[in-house]
């Protein structure tokens, strides 16, 4: 994979499809306790001990916390706060041009900080109050499963640290940035939140490794990087396209197919590099609908 720091066509993360951090006792699910933070030698804080040592009390704050407590409060510095301003100008723009009108009402709706990194605990009682979903942190490894079936629940696993500095507009995982203005912000749009909630559901009832997988995918083709037409254009719903400005500019090089879910569920990705292909409905609302069909009927 390679890092472009110095325009907006970052790499996409990489994302739940493959794993998730974990967070403390999510319903009956037992975690370890003793893991902390591991960087791959081509992360780009490797080598910065500072960040470092920042992420690892960042992982312990999320080991120690018990679910429907309030979430502890992540260490942030002034450099880090500063990244987010610089992360939030750069996708300031491509929202107004590519996020449809249903992101940006909840984008709104839940009202960040511009100038400093927001708390979880802050806006975990945001979202509860408009959903009824919570953030809860995460530490470590969790299977793609035990992330999905936590959002029947009302459970959104969340990570609270920032990625490097060095690199603002790339991350090689999930990060404070994707979880508040990807996930966070597409949960404080109730009709979002349904979607959330009905794919944990099915996937609580999905016992087959294939058909999980199956499941996993129509999760990313349209909660993840989900479009759909809006005034004659096509516009972003999905959290992997509206936290990456790369993602966002990219759209329009993708080829676009009509949403069928059953294609999509049979349909490989790669998360290492923006998405060739992207599924579109023909609105927000006749997503909306398939989805909850194609749900409902699952298995």
């Amino acid at each position: 994979m390679t890092t472009q720091t110095k325009t907006l066509k970052e790499p996409p993360l990489r994302d739940h499809a493959d794993a998730r951090p974990v967070a403390a006792d999510v319903g009956e699910v037992e975690l370890d306790r003793s893991s902390i933070v591991r960087l791959d030698p081509d992360h780009p804080g490797f080598r910065d001990a500072e960040y470092r040592a920042r992420r690892n009390r960042i992982a312990r704050l999320a080991l120690s916390h018990r679910a429907g407590e309030p979430v502890p409060d992540a260490p942030y510095t002034a450099e880090e706060h500063a990244l987010w301003r610089a992360v939030l100008d750069a996708l300031a723009p491509q929202h107004q041009q590519h996020a449809c009108a249903e992101y940006l009402a909840a984008i709104r709706r839940l009202d960040l900080p511009r100038e400093r990194i927001p708390q979880l605990r802050e806006v975990s009682g945001r979202v509860e109050a408009i959903s009824g979903f919570r953030l809860e942190p995460v530490a470590g490894l969790v299977a793609p499963r035990v992330f999905l079936e936590s959002l029947a629940a009302g459970v959104f696993l969340c990570t609270q640290y920032i990625r490097h500095h060095s690199t603002p507009l790339y991350t090689p995982e999930p990060d404070v940035v994707h979880e508040l203005l990807g996930h966070a912000a597409t949960l404080a749009s109730p009709r979002l939140a349904q979607l959330n909630r009905l794919f944990g559901e099915a996937v609580r009832r999905t016992r087959d490794d294939a058909a999980f997988a199956r499941l996993a995918r129509a999760y990313w083709f349209t909660v993840e990087f989900g479009v759909a037409r809006e005034a004659g254009e096509v516009k972003a719903y999905g959290t992997g396209l509206l936290s990456s400005a790369g993602e966002l500019e990219a759209m329009s090089r993708a080829a676009l197919r009509p949403l069928d879910l059953e294609a999509a569920s049979r349909t490989d990705y790669d998360p290492t590099n923006f998405q060739p292909t992207l599924f579109y409905a023909d609105s927000f609302d006749a997503m909306c609908g398939e989805v909850s069909d194609f749900l409902a009927r699952w298995n």
